[in-house]
Order: structure tokens, then sequence, then C-alpha cells
């Protein structure tokens, strides 16, 4: 969340740079929040003097040689009066500072300067484009028809068995499915510096208030409940791997084991969205579950070095996808696309054939200390004071996605599918996907 202090010392240029994500501050209600919780604590001190001299009165009394039990009598009635009086301006003091909790929790974080103005994903930005979409001598599939002409993908027997929008996978798409998974992790381990870690796939309301799912985007969330505790799905591994530095404060060497910054986490985990409101193109095939799965990636460091891990946390999803050899291209979001909690946004788009453009298949994002603030994830400087993290994830890649785009990139007239070389040793050596 934003700093309070922020709103309080220029609210007004806060307003103006939340309106290029297509937010309008309500600067009026938080003024008035404001004055009432200043009014509210002086209110209160000024009843909490009143009640120390009331209570210094009786010692003065006795002085004056009238018994205990006269004094306490005399100055009883003031003191229940003012006690009544502090007991109600605490509580206003509480409920109002709770209010703006709950203000300041609603606002979305700030935009980088040099984001783009815009209203949706038409006024994204390309960066850069790599490889050379294929030309095709036949018509191409989409992933629904390849899969189901190989019967080793079925989106009726998903149906059948949850609802819409769910699949059942089989042989070999099902085992390319776990070899993009596994060299999803390996790559990002190995190579980039990752460590590993498997986490609850189900998290309570605390961890997703800190990576900003809550309150706002409850809807999007399926929520379970036991012996009436509440508990939600992950929408996806960046809540319960970023909550791994709630509330602490990350030393050179802590008792948990944790390394000094920065610390860079991988995590594959299935993900489950109610996705309240899509429909259209997107609810055919893979493109849009209600549950799937991502390699996700997560980079805790300090604020200076957030802009730069940005740049490596996202080249590190791109060399998946050329890895893979799949067409993509790199569009930093506008305003009007950046996410919530986002500052800074880059999509990488895979090409689709069967589309004929290209899907996003990764979000990168730095959130700055936003998340941090929620979740008081904090370390120390090199002055030894407590400071906020900049946090950052982004897909190191979403499985089903690249599962599809493989599937759409490597088919052939007859409906086989290449396996490309790089997952061929996950593979158990098959070079192509056949019925059967």
């Amino acid at each position: 969340m934003l700093d309070v202090k922020l709103l309080r010392k220029d609210i007004e240029t806060v307003a103006e740079q939340l309106k290029k994500k297509h937010f309008e501050l309500d600067v009026s209600r938080f003024n008035t929040l404001e004055s009432q919780r200043k009014d509210s604590d002086v209110h209160t001190q000024n009843l909490q003097s009143e009640r120390k001299k009331a209570s210094k009165k009786v010692g003065e009394l006795i002085k004056t040689g009238m018994s205990v039990d006269d004094a306490k009598k005399q100055v009883a009635e003031s003191l229940t009066t003012i006690d009544e009086q502090l007991q109600a301006a605490v509580e206003l003091n509480r409920t109002t500072n709770e209010e703006i909790d709950a203000f300041v929790m609603a606002i979305p974080n700030i935009p980088d300067a040099d984001v783009p103005a815009g209203k949706s994903e038409d006024d994204n930005v390309e960066i850069i484009r790599w490889g050379e979409p294929k030309s095709f001598s036949f018509d191409v599939k989409d992933h629904v028809d390849l899969g189901s002409d190989i019967n080793q993908m079925d989106f009726d027997l998903g149906a059948k068995i949850t609802g819409s929008r769910f699949v059942v996978m089989r042989g070999a798409v099902a085992r390319m499915h776990r070899a993009l998974a596994q060299f999803m992790l390996d790559t990002h381990t190995d190579k980039n510096g990752y460590q590993e870690v498997n986490v609850p796939f189900i998290v309570n309301a605390d961890s997703l208030t800190g990576t900003g799912q809550l309150p706002k985007f409850e809807e999007d969330l399926f929520k379970l409940k036991s012996e009436g505790n509440s508990f939600y799905l992950i929408p996806t591994a960046e809540v319960p791997v970023t909550n791994i530095v709630r509330d602490r404060i990350i030393e050179a060497q802590d008792k948990n084991n944790l390394a000094e910054l920065p610390l860079k986490f991988a995590s594959h985990t299935p993900c489950f969205r109610s996705e309240a409101g899509s429909y259209g193109r997107d609810v055919r095939g893979m493109i849009r579950q209600h549950q799937f799965e991502k390699v996700e990636l997560v980079q805790i460091v300090e604020p200076e070095e957030s802009e730069q891990a940005l740049e490596d946390l996202t080249g590190h999803a791109e060399g998946i996808l050329q890895a893979l050899g799949l067409p993509y291209r790199k569009v930093m979001l506008c305003g009007g696309d950046l996410g919530f909690s986002a500052k800074r946004t880059y999509d990488l788009e895979v090409w689709l054939p069967s589309q004929n453009t290209y899907r996003e298949i990764s979000s990168c994002s730095n959130f700055g200390n936003y998340q941090a603030r929620r979740m008081k994830a904090r370390y120390r400087n090199a002055e030894g004071k407590p400071e906020l993290v900049h946090t950052l994830n982004g897909s190191g890649l979403a499985v089903g996605r690249t599962l599809l785009a493989v599937m759409e990139n490597y088919q052939n007239a007859d409906g086989s599918i290449e396996v490309p070389e790089v997952l061929q040793g996950y593979m158990g050596g098959i070079q192509q996907i056949t019925a059967g």
C-alpha cells in the first residue's frame, strides 16, 4: 500500500499520478477522515490531561486534611464523566484510523513516471520482437483440435468431471506439460540463480492482503471454509512465495536461513482463478482456465536494485521462450492496463498461429515497496536501520500457455507435433507426438 504520510503531505499530486491508472482518488473523503483523526487525537489528549489533573486533585485534598475516602468521593463524579468521554474518544479514534487504513488499502500503486498513458492493452508499447513466425503450407489448427485429434487433450471430460474451463490431458501431451515445468525449473535454478521453493497451495487472508489480492479482488478467488476459518486457493505462487518475507526483517544470515539480499525464488504450483466476468474467445481451450500451472519467479531486493532486477527477471522469462524457439514480443503495459499493485510491468506475448497474433504468456512486474509495506517486509540497510524491501515477480512461464504455443507452432500437416529439442531429454527421447 502507499505510505499514508505521502497522502498527508501531498495528496493532490498522488491523485494526479493515479489518473494514469484511471483511478479517481477521493481526496475530499481522505481529507475529511484526516480532519476527524486530528480532532480525535487532540480531544483524546485533552481528556487524558484532564484525567491526570483530576487524579492529582485527590492528593491535594488529602494534604488539606480531608480523609482519603472523602477526597475520592469529591473527585469521583468528575473522573467518571472524564472516563466516559475518554472511552468514547478512544473508540472514535480507533474507528477513524480503521477507516483510514481501509481507504489506503484500496488505493493502487503509483505507476512509474515513464509508464505510457493509455486505457487498455491496445495502448501498450512494444519494446522488442524475437523470432519470426513460421509460414505454414497448410491450414493450421488450434491446440484444442490438435490435442483432440490425437486423443490426448479432452475438454469435454474436464467439463464432465468438474465444469467448464477444465481439461484432462493424457499420454505424450501430459508428459510434455510436465516436461515444460521441469525444464523451466531446471533453467531458473541451474542457470539463473533462483532457489526452488515448494509452498502451500492454500493461503489465509493475511497472505492475500499482503500481496494485494485482498480486499479488492476477492470475487476472483476460490474461497474455502474449514472449521470456521476462511482460506483461499492460490491465484498464483506469487502469494505464498512473496509472503515468505512477511513480518520479517531480513538479516545477512537469520535463523530462517534466508540469505543476504537479493532473494530469488522459483516455484511451480497450480493456480486457481474464478475468472469472474471472463467470457469470449479465451474460454475455449487453455488460454483462460480455472485451474492451470505456472513456474513463478519472485525476487526480494534492495530498493536501488529493483529497476535492474525487473530487466533481469523479464530476461529470464524470455530465455525460456528463446530456448523453445517460440516467437514472442515484449511490451510495456500502459497505465490503464497496469495491475493494481504494480508500478511497472512488462508482458511477454507468444505467437499463436491459430489466432495469427501474439498472446500474453508472462507478466513481469516491479511493485516497489507497495507489497512490502502491506507485509511489513524489511531488511537492515547499510546503517543497520530497518527499511522496506522491493518485491518483483513474473511468470517464468505459464505452463499451459507454453504447452499450447509449442503445440501450435510445432504442428505438422498430418496433425503430429514436433518436440522441441530442449524438451526431448525430458520426454524420454520422444521427438514427435502422434495419435496413440
